[in-house]
């Protein structure tokens, strides 16, 4: 350990922050697999009118809800990916930032495709969500009080204060504990966390699961393509070779894997569904290297917001926008930066297009919800990706790709 640990505060659970292949992500990284129905007709791309499509953190189940015959944020036919793995950004374990509570944010994230999490800034204070990396010179041993660290110089040591237990064994391997938050990294790719409504296995073989009792979330995926989903009334199945199934309160489909689908009893022409990614490796225990949280981002998945090929906002998004408002000013936040974000599908100053139209829709929408916060708003693109748009191999990754078409709503502390 080093002595960053020395000063490590009393460190408590946050929200889900997803994790990328040079930011932690869990998942993506799978065998080669069909170009996906989504990345040739489903992408970020054009202008309002003339875009094909446009969360993380959060999750790429169409929030369950759909337009006509299809799953909003998609064409007839399509059946969304199955979500990546998520977890708690392991650097932010600290005290919440203040600028929001449970209470006030219970309207928003009990709502599908919408998360709540203290934020990460870079030196400049722009919102960033980069790895943490624990390294260490020398060795060093101090006690004070409750309080006992240990770096054997070798990269391993412990830290302990009487709540909070790190073994840093300086292989990447190690323990967490706080009494209410458990992880177990074990060094080859697989791990654990456990908390009080979370539950996270990575095998390391590209399986794993994940389970939220908070929100009914469910995710198996087996490694070798198939996987599923479920979250209340949303149901996807992928089978692995091309073929699937989706099914929510509102639509059902069906694909037979040969180039058609089931849609309602009706039968659409629809590409296979892609293999579901594997699950990549589990951080290193290095990452429980604390950094201080410099406000709260509240991030929307674009299905909740838009409909597919389009930057006006869909009508049933207004709930989720006024809730929003309601939040902000409630917290009597000052200042309120909201950002668009692409995936990599498309050109450059299309992406860019894009994701600034639809920033500013969501500025708009809060303005005219009373939020006189000051609203910055602006759209990066293809630039800030939280997670991969493709896997290792080329191959296109749909759930990676679905996590970076997000707006964010970045709230600095005051």
């Amino acid at each position: 350990m080093t002595k960053a640990l020395i000063s490590l505060p009393s460190l408590a659970l946050v929200t889900a922050l997803a994790l990328s292949g040079c930011s932690l992500t869990i998942g993506g990284d799978s065998s080669s697999q069909p170009q996906s129905q989504e990345a040739q007709t489903s992408s970020d791309s054009g202008s309002a009118a003339g875009s094909a499509k446009g969360t993380s953190s959060a999750r790429a189940t169409g929030t369950a809800a759909a337009t006509g015959k299809a799953v909003a944020g998609y064409e007839p036919g399509q059946i969304p990916p199955i979500p990546m793995f998520e977890l708690p950004d392991l650097s932010l374990l600290t005290q919440s930032t203040g600028a929001f509570t449970p209470d006030l944010t219970r309207t928003i994230t009990s709502q599908p495709g919408v998360t709540v999490r203290p934020a990460r800034c870079d030196a400049s204070g722009s919102l960033v969500s980069g790895s943490t990396v624990l390294g260490g010179d020398g060795s060093m041993s101090t006690s004070s009080g409750a309080t006992s660290v240990t770096n054997n110089g070798d990269g391993s040591g412990t830290y302990s204060d009487g709540k909070v237990s790190i073994v840093n064994n300086g292989d990447g391997s190690g323990t967490y504990s706080d009494g209410k938050v458990s992880i177990v990294v074990n060094g080859d790719g697989s791990g654990t966390y456990t908390d009080d409504h979370l539950s996270v296995v990575v095998n390391g073989d590209g399986s794993g699961t994940y389970t939220d009792s908070a929100t009914g979330e469910s995710i198996v995926i087996n490694g070798d393509g198939s996987g599923t989903y479920s979250h209340g009334k949303v149901s996807i199945v992928n089978n692995g070779d091309g073929s699937g199934t989706y099914s929510d309160d509102k639509v059902s489909i069906v694909n037979d894997g040969t180039g058609s689908a089931t849609v309602d009893g009706a039968t659409v022409s629809a590409k296979p569904v892609p293999k579901a990614g594997k699950v990549g490796t589990f951080p290193s225990i290095d990452a429980a290297k604390p950094v201080q949280s410099c406000g709260t981002v509240i991030t929307l998945e674009d299905s909740v917001l838009f409909d597919f090929g389009s930057s006006g906002l869909r009508s049933e998004a207004s709930t989720t926008l006024s809730n929003l408002a309601t939040v902000l000013k409630d917290s009597k936040a000052p200042k309120v930066q909201v950002q668009g974000h692409t995936d990599s599908i498309s050109d450059d100053a299309s992406n860019q297009t894009l994701s600034e139209q639809r920033a500013k829709a969501v500025t708009d929408a809060l303005t005219s919800n009373g939020v006189t916060a000051t609203i910055e708003s602006v759209g990066y693109g293809e630039t800030r990706p939280v997670a991969p748009n493709e896997n290792s191999d080329g191959s296109d990754n749909p759930a990676g790709r679905r996590l970076n078409r997000r707006v964010e709503i970045f709230v600095p502390t005051f």
